[in-house]
């Protein structure tokens, strides 16, 4: 399937790039982020397991058991405090 991945603050930053579009056979947030583990480099420190990560699917706040379809709209990013 197709999705479109995108990538805000610091990680956007580590990776280089602000949004890709992507094939995968991931059905989870969880393994789209394993996929993305698996490239090393940036995206292995980036969005490793130790480190306080948020994702979104289509805009909404979501864990790593969200389904993934074909269309998504995925994101990462760190979490945000204000202050």
């Amino acid at each position: 399937m197709k999705i479109t991945v995108r990538y805000f603050a610091s990680i956007r930053e580590a990776v280089g790039q602000g949004s890709e579009v992507l094939d995968t056979n991931a059905t989870t947030l969880g393994a789209l982020r394993d996929e993305l583990l698996a490239r090393g480099g940036a995206y292995a420190s980036a969005l490793a397991r130790g480190r306080a990560v948020r994702m979104a699917l289509d805009q909404v706040l979501s864990d790593e058991a969200a389904a993934l379809r074909d269309g998504a709209e995925v994101a990462f990013f760190p979490p945000v405090t204000g202050g």
